[in-house]
């Protein structure tokens, strides 16, 4: 008897546990239906980049000095021909349709530098894509193919979505096309080092993502996209469980305007900050470390219009509160210049209300006049004159920065920043200079470039091919 009741038990607790896993499996999300829904709108994006003429010689010219130095081994080293000036793969990731017309979103970091883009669709077609505009700072691309009826996704709400939360993301890792992974969401408003300036709030899953699904979606449940996969954190190449996504409400904001100018018009404060420390929490009349600190304050800028002051802590902005000092420039960077907001500040313990209106960055203004002036001197250059402090430095009465390069500027390797003291050993001081010394240059011919680019000068060769 006793037996037979052992046995009962251990049965009635096996059909028990039987039925507590089929309970949790059945709770555990069925992600088939919402792959064979979106991944037709899913792309890979492959680009080549040009190899310049020079670079192909020194290539050669290295594995002809290897070769000399393996002459007395038993075989010569398995080194490659060098390629010549034609294409070569540079980059690949994925990207997604969002309109049937044929634009697509994908990472600025993906298409970055390239001459050619590929779009391979799930089908297999190919198309060249043109770049409506690419955004470094939020790092986001907008392409278009010449295509129509296309299968697009329908984008979400990244503001709802909570830790926790089950995340499906489709891409090409490793150039494997259309490959899943899933995952919950681990944490939302993820501040990471940028150098561009901290513009975009993470997303951070467990996904498993890995090079390749850059530029890539992040699907909610519903079939929504609520992320653009942008960076992993890794420490052997692969994913180890830490992956960042692009809020899709700060894609929304800024293919929008790309598809209008091509061109980002961000928000500017004109303020420094930091975090608030425990200590400094104490001594501002803080409850809690949160806020940002204002450490500076630039002359003329919104803020000082607006009366804020060092020492104040930004508490809430625009009715959104700041936790932390990396939270402030990605909400600013959100609204578009002369928008009106609130900005809520404690000053000596009490709190405040100021309304401001949003700036515009600077550097957006160049970027705007330099999409409106096309370059028109056979080189490829558009150039700035050189600060005083600058040519002092250099011990030069003349030089120009580079703003541009495209054309023979971009063959030679120049790139915006660089320094230029002598063109054909002629010194140059304006963009003016620049243009009526590149109408007499010689073409076909190797021409010397003197750049100061970091703590160096170098000869750079330029060539105009005619």
């Amino acid at each position: 008897m006793m037996n037979f009741r052992t046995g009962l038990r251990q049965t009635a607790t096996l059909v028990l546990l039987c039925g507590l896993c089929n309970l949790a499996f059945a709770q555990l999300p069925d992600f088939t239906r919402l792959v064979e829904d979106n991944a037709p709108a899913i792309v890979n994006v492959s680009t080549t980049q040009k190899i310049s003429a020079e670079e192909s010689e020194e290539r050669a010219n290295l594995e002809e000095l290897l070769r000399y130095l393996y002459r007395d081994r038993d075989r010569a080293p398995n080194f490659p021909m060098p390629p010549g000036p034609e294409d070569r793969a540079a980059a690949t990731g994925s990207g997604f349709i969002i309109d049937a017309t044929g634009y697509i979103i994908t990472n600025h970091h993906v298409i970055d530098g390239a001459d050619e883009i590929t779009i391979t669709l799930n089908d297999q077609r190919e198309f060249k894509a043109e770049v409506i505009g690419s955004d470094a700072p939020s790092d986001l691309a907008l392409l278009k193919i010449d295509a129509r009826g296309l299968p697009k996704v329908a984008l979400g709400d990244s503001s709802k979505l909570k830790v926790g939360e089950w995340v499906l993301a489709i891409g090409s890792p490793f150039g494997l096309q259309y490959s899943v992974a899933a995952g919950i969401v681990s944490y939302m408003g993820r501040s990471l080092p940028s150098e561009e300036g901290q513009y975009v709030s993470f997303i951070q899953t467990d996904v498993a993502i890995n090079p390749g699904h850059s530029g890539g979606p992040l699907f909610n449940l519903k079939g929504e996209v609520v992320g653009i996969n942008s960076q992993i954190f890794t420490s052997n190449g692969g994913s180890i469980g830490l992956s960042f996504a692009i809020p899709v409400d700060v894609a929304k904001n800024v293919v929008d305007q790309l598809r209008e100018s091509g061109v980002v018009r961000r928000g500017w404060l004109g303020v420094g900050y930091e975090d608030v420390s425990q200590n400094l929490s104490e001594a501002f009349g803080l409850e809690t470390p949160h806020g940002a600190l204002i450490n500076r304050v630039i002359d003329d800028s919104p803020a000082q219009q607006a009366g804020i002051q060092l020492g104040d802590v930004i508490v809430a902005f625009d009715n959104h509160p700041i936790r932390k000092g990396a939270d402030l420039p990605y909400y600013v960077g959100l609204l578009r210049p002369d928008t009106r907001v609130a900005v809520d500040v404690v000053r000596d313990g009490k709190p405040r209300r100021l309304q401001l209106t949003i700036g515009i960055r600077e550097e957006t203004l160049a970027q705007e006049q330099q999409s409106e002036t096309p370059v028109v001197n056979r080189l490829g250059l558009r150039v700035t004159p050189a600060d005083e402090e600058t040519r002092i430095r250099l011990g030069v009465e003349r030089a120009v920065v580079v703003d541009s390069v495209e054309g023979a500027a971009q063959s030679a390797r120049l790139a915006p920043g660089d320094i230029i003291l002598t063109l054909n050993n002629e010194p140059i001081g304006s963009q003016g200079e620049l243009d009526a010394l590149a109408q007499e240059l010689p073409a076909n011919r190797a021409l010397p470039v003197l750049v100061a680019r970091g703590a160096g000068q170098t000869f750079f060769t330029i060539r105009i091919n005619e």
